[in-house]
């Protein structure tokens, strides 16, 4: 019985090439298409863990397609197609190399930045007398260029991105009118769950004809950190944490055991019943963040079921 994916080698009809990322597999079907697998590999810290979590590729799949959907009247985007519950079908895009962050509270990487003394990020002014998942008056806009071979993200300012030529001024401005949009959106889709979108990222490429389209994953809790909106000023006032919906829970468990990701150290044992309570965590997180009950597809061959699944699609579609 195989019950998870954490390594795809499959060789599609008029495959061109294939990438593997932290979590996604990407393959390029005849320079039109790509075919995302969404795996369920596990990764925090920027490194990949070595077991993978049940079900937790179609969850990241099925939240990236849902708020897919619920943006693509004010963003177009790269998607066409879901054949299986853990695949997205689209357009083959040239991907921008920057990450559009987006922040509405002083939390996470901004927050450890602030405790330093630091008041500007990626050239953003953040003002003083915040604490730590305040609001900030209006959200900030904190790029990052997009890690390659597993490297770390790192900050960039908007003037650097454009003086460096990584993205025209005007496809620049683009990116930052529908980052607002995306996130002024994710944050009613969250508030009508009861949640607060705290900060997330998107990612932008160009089709052939040169459309500016949305691309990977949106709201999904591997890309954004969510609040619980019942008690947050309460617990804001008290000087208490917020309870969190991301993995963040995730990273917490790996600190509490030494691992941060560092030279040296060492990733810690993986139970059973570990693997068993991240994986329901994801599925509430799903039922948190979608709004409706997680229904588990067939896992016992999952290999063979996503391949079958593609195979079928790009029968019927591949010119």
């Amino acid at each position: 019985m195989n019950s998870t994916i954490t390594a795809t080698d499959f060789n599609f009809p008029k495959q061109k090439s294939v990438y593997h990322g932290k979590v996604r597999d990407v393959y390029n079907i005849n320079d039109e298409l790509l075919v995302m697998i969404a795996t369920d590999r596990l990764s925090a810290f920027d490194v990949v863990l070595p077991k993978g979590i049940p079900y937790k590729g179609q969850i990241l799949n099925q939240i990236a397609t849902k708020m897919m959907d619920l943006t693509h009247d004010i963003v177009p985007n790269w998607l066409i197609a879901t054949p299986d519950p853990n695949v997205a079908v689209g357009h083959l895009c040239e991907p921008f190399k920057v990450e559009m962050v987006i922040r509405g509270y002083l939390a996470g990487h901004a927050a450890r930045e602030y405790a330093t003394g630091k008041r500007s990020i990626c050239g953003v002014y953040m003002q003083e007398n915040l604490k730590e998942n305040d609001i900030f008056p209006e959200p900030i806009i904190t790029p990052s260029t997009k890690a390659d071979n597993g490297s770390h993200d790192e900050d960039i300012s908007r003037e650097e991105i454009i003086a460096k030529g990584i993205v025209s001024e005007e496809d620049y401005l683009i990116l930052e009118h529908y980052t607002r949009s995306l996130f002024q959106r994710g944050t009613s889709i969250a508030a009508a769950s009861g949640l607060i979108l705290v900060d997330t990222k998107y990612e932008f490429g160009k089709t052939k004809d040169g459309k500016i389209v949305l691309i990977d994953e949106i709201h999904t809790p591997d890309s954004s950190r969510y609040f619980y909106s019942e008690g947050y000023q309460e617990r804001q006032n008290n000087g208490e944490e917020q309870k969190q919906l991301s993995k963040e829970f995730v990273r917490q468990w790996l600190i509490l055991h030494n691992f941060q990701g560092k030279e040296g150290q060492q990733i810690p044992e993986m139970t059973e019943d570990y693997v068993g309570s991240v994986s329901e965590r994801y599925i509430e997180l799903y039922e948190k963040i979608a709004g409706e009950e997680f229904i588990k597809a067939d896992i016992s061959d999952i290999n063979n079921r996503i391949e079958k699944n593609v195979l079928d699609y790009l029968e019927k579609h591949l010119k």
